[in-house]
């Protein structure tokens, strides 16, 4: 692919429209008082100081330094790897900027707020999801989009070969 790197625009749009999103939630809604839009989803404004479900948020804090790490060697390390992908991987170009955008837009709230501010909220039948973002939304979409292409590029590659299974 050439200028492989121009596909990093994509992450700029997560990043905007993650912080956007996080400053309209943190300066409309009151903390963890739920707003519903619809019977199966409020918005409640979080503030996640751990990883995905909470995961580490009742320690000291040493985890957010820990997080942080991981998300700036996720990002440069996906950086890389989006330089050197190949013209035919096109899911892979839209999948790579989409967690680093998604991995960068939380890195700001851990930063700059210590935690990670959380307010899209599904349930049913008193059982809720862990509140998440636009940044995780990004994230998840971006790891789907990986998975796919892993199945499905290897199948292409090998019916490219002509070695289908």
């Amino acid at each position: 692919m050439q200028r492989p790197l121009r596909w990093l625009w994509l992450a700029v749009v997560v990043i905007v429209l993650d912080l956007a999103t996080k400053y309209v939630a943190s300066s409309q809604l009151g903390y963890a008082q739920p707003v519903e839009v619809l019977p199966f989803f409020n918005l409640t404004l979080l503030h996640n100081t751990g990883a995905a479900f909470s995961f580490l948020a009742t320690h000291p804090g040493w985890q957010r330094w820990f997080f942080a790490l991981i998300a700036i060697g996720a990002t440069v390390g996906l950086t890389i790897w989006l330089s050197r992908i190949k013209h035919d991987e096109k899911l892979l170009a839209i999948a790579l900027p989409l967690i680093i955008g998604g991995a960068l837009g939380n890195l700001y709230d851990r930063l700059v707020h210590g935690y990670v501010v959380d307010f899209l909220s599904f349930h049913a039948a008193g059982w809720y999801y862990p509140a998440f973002n636009v940044a995780d939304i990004a994230i998840t979409l971006g790891a789907v989009a990986l998975i796919w292409e892993s199945i499905m590029g290897e199948r292409r590659r090998k019916k490219a070969h002509g070695n289908v299974s």
